[in-house]
């Protein structure tokens, strides 16, 4: 709990918690913006952007892997290389990504690598995949300003994303009452909610 707790406080210190930046303002015709994070199992990090102000879906799924369409049955095994993701598609008009990386490093816990809880493996990895020129070097900024929390994030480039099986998505929505839901992804919930309280959807 130290671990996070210091991981935290480095946070909020060099990306200003407290004080979110501006978002942008952008004519009407702005396009929405993608960007696919791994955070360990992709039903947490899915159940928390869903509320986010800003977000206009996620979908759960791999990215980072070495062949076409797996399985999940396939990514469990760890051998495909894929990490657990979400694909987070934004108006960069209500949201933008300081926010974005700060409600991810606030949910997840990079410093223990490859594992978040009982989830082990490469495929849990805490990984941001960029598509872009911007998004790496916000990414790069942020994993920096954590080096002293040894945070285990790694920067990737994106190549490809494939949508997790349907029983996958919306899974916290879908299955409130089942354990792992009340028990592993109500407490992020609750700890996004109060952190970022100003920022839920209405």
């Amino acid at each position: 709990m130290k671990k996070i707790a210091l991981l935290f406080i480095l946070f909020c210190g060099c990306m200003a918690l407290a004080q979110p930046k501006k978002h942008k303002k952008m004519d009407s015709e702005t396009k929405y913006e993608t960007l696919t994070l791994g955070g360990g199992c992709y039903w947490c990090v899915e159940a928390v952007y869903e509320q986010l102000d800003g977000v206009i879906k996620v979908t759960s799924g791999y990215s980072g892997g070495k062949n076409a369409n797996p399985s999940y049955e396939a990514v469990c095994s760890g051998t495909t290389g894929h990490a657990e993701v979400v694909q987070i598609t934004f108006d960069p008009n209500k949201t933008n990504l300081d926010e974005l990386f700060r409600v991810f490093f606030t949910v997840h816990d990079p410093t223990t690598l490859n594992r978040q809880g009982n989830d082990r493996g490469t495929q849990y990895r805490s990984v941001i995949f960029y598509n872009s020129e911007a998004q790496k070097q916000e990414a790069k900024a942020i994993i920096s300003a954590l080096t002293k929390a040894k945070a285990f994030t790694t920067l990737e480039p994106y190549s490809a994303f494939y949508s997790a099986e349907k029983y996958h998505q919306n899974y916290y929505q879908n299955n409130k009452s089942q354990p792992y839901c009340q028990y592993v992804i109500q407490p992020k919930l609750e700890k996004f909610e109060k952190v970022f309280k100003d920022r839920l959807k209405k």
